[in-house]
């Protein structure tokens, strides 16, 4: 159930503008074969402007007022087991990514985005429903249940199709009961970082991926009969991409693990990827709960790859250069999108479906409530945005069961009610969602501490029993930026980390009395989220 089995569904299916790339920049990273990462032109248009509204419409979702407003088209470009700092644009020391750390100088980048379940098919299930793990009970990849008839209906994707988006899936799907009918263009492959291909024998995953976005691109259709714009012009059908990389999820069976393009093998080869405070540091792993022991998964892959100092590079190195080659792939996205002229009228993401550890407290990979495993990644490029705060960089705690609700609120509102997150462009567009009047504090800047949103600060985190307790242990918390509480239900267990003095979450605090008032009261309040989460 861990190890991604290899689909393949070959079928048919379609996305949109706001930058310039320069493929001949000459501070791009150059692959062996010549190839370049693109550019962004810094000098955008100034004129985008928006204003929006919002109201209830019927009894299962609300709608935003688009009457000023086109739909955008989307484009979610959705990156595998990747945390939060592999972005040269979040401070990484050896990790090149240009053509994302200019889709965050462009728009806006969150700090503070968080998995709900840091596993692949649960989280993307929470992509797809905006709820957590307790709502939509996707808990097993097998589930008959998952996203069959009317649950697809209500889904994020399933409601975009049904208001007339041209939608496709390009790449990891990680669930059953998949069907030509809950896409328009689908090609659904993951599993193995080199690929059986029909037309070219053998392709790389990132390189598969990119050429059918592309292809969805290209052919999608054009110059809708029933949708124009305030002209009277045809506008295009509006559309929707989620291009789901399997990079940088490693190849689970394969001792290599991460194996890159051959293209990409120079990248990074003479530098000392650094090893951070609790990377490979036995004392870290004493430290741990008494129950993980060498019978546990995330220790099993810890020694796969990461016991040997040399290891530890060579497979930090490989990981690296597959997240600049997905980074490459998602500049070639965009600047099909500017060639196309659609880029400023497209929402584009860039985010992923979990953290992953790489070596922090003797572990590997994901599930556990750690920081490397539950923060990922979020870079937001929306053409509605104010030119002057673009750049932006927000510390708020996004999550993704946000990504439904702002990616149905980009195309005109359908946000279903079942859904338990955010429009999260409420916290940096300057027009209220109220009225469209102009409401300065509703930006929310890193850096100000005068905004106004009404915004989450903390947020509860699950994880289901799925393989045997010892092996990977259900786990829930009450995520707070200043503490964070762990309960391990299998075991009985609770801990207290205080993340403003120890953000490596190495001293568990469970027993310190002067902590007792603030046990007492995150006890409550984890039993409270813990039950507004179902």
């Amino acid at each position: 159930a861990i190890a991604c089995l290899q689909f393949a569904f070959i079928i048919k299916s379609n996305h949109s503008s706001l930058f310039s790339f320069d493929p001949l920049r000459s501070d791009a990273p150059v692959l062996s074969n010549g190839t370049q990462t693109l550019n962004v032109n810094e000098n955008l248009d100034a004129k985008r402007k928006a204003k929006s509204g919002h109201k209830e419409k019927g009894e299962g979702e609300t709608r935003g007022n688009q009457e000023d407003e086109e739909k955008l088209n989307i484009v979610l470009l959705y990156g595998d087991d990747w945390r939060y700092d592999t972005l040269s644009a979040a401070g990484h020391p050896v990790v090149k990514t240009p053509n994302l750390d200019r889709l965050a100088k462009n728009g806006v980048h969150f700090t503070h985005n968080c998995v709900t379940t840091s596993v692949c098919w649960i989280s993307r299930a929470t992509l797809y429903t905006g709820q957590y793990l307790s709502r939509h009970k996707a808990k097993k990849i097998a589930g008959d249940h998952n996203f069959v008839g009317h649950n697809w209906k209500n889904t994020m994707p399933g409601r975009l199709l049904d208001a007339g988006y041209y939608t496709g899936l390009v790449g990891k799907w990680h669930h059953s009961n998949f069907t030509q009918r809950m896409f328009n263009f689908s090609r659904v492959y993951y599993g193995s970082h080199w690929e059986k291909d029909f037309r070219e024998g053998e392709i790389h995953v990132t390189k598969k991926n990119e050429r059918d976005a592309l292809e969805f691109l290209r052919e999608r259709p054009r110059q809708s009969k029933s949708s124009k714009s305030k002209d009277g012009k045809k506008n295009d059908n509006p559309f929707f991409l989620l291009v789901s990389f399997f990079a940088t999820h490693a190849e689970d069976s394969n001792p290599l693990q991460y194996l890159p393009q051959n293209e990409s093998m120079k990248l990074y080869q003479n530098v000392e990827v650094p090893l951070g405070p609790t990377t490979n540091n036995p004392n870290s792993w004493d430290r741990l709960p008494h129950f993980f022991d060498d019978t546990n998964e995330g220790r099993k892959r810890w020694k796969l790859r990461h016991d040997e100092p040399e290891k530890h590079q060579r497979m930090m190195k490989n990981l690296y250069r597959m997240a600049t080659e997905v980074d490459t792939s998602c500049g070639k996205i965009i600047e099909e999108l500017e060639h196309q002229g659609v880029l400023n009228k497209t929402l584009v993401i860039f985010t992923t479906d979990n953290g992953n550890i790489h070596g922090e407290h003797g572990l590997a990979d994901k599930w556990y409530p750690y920081q490397d495993s539950i923060r990922v990644p979020l870079i937001v490029w929306d053409p509605r945005m104010e030119e002057e705060d673009r750049g932006m960089v927000i510390d708020e705690f996004t999550l993704n069961v946000d990504l439904a609700p702002t990616i149905l609120g980009a195309a005109g509102g359908m946000v279903g009610k079942s859904m338990q997150g955010r429009d999260i462009s409420e916290l940096y567009r300057k027009r209220s969602r109220a009225g469209g009047e102009y409401d300065s504090n509703v930006r929310a800047r890193v850096d100000k501490e005068e905004h106004k949103v009404d915004w989450r600060k903390e947020f509860f985190y699950e994880y289901p029993l799925l393989l045997g307790k010892n092996r990977i242990p259900s786990s829930e918390a009450l995520v707070r930026k200043d503490f964070k509480y762990m309960w391990w239900p299998d075991w009985g267990l609770e801990q207290l980390f205080d993340l403003a003095k120890d953000p490596f979450e190495e001293f568990d605090l469970i027993g310190d009395p002067k902590q007792w008032h603030r046990l007492v009261e995150m006890r409550h309040r984890f039993a409270q989220l813990k039950q507004e989460a179902e």
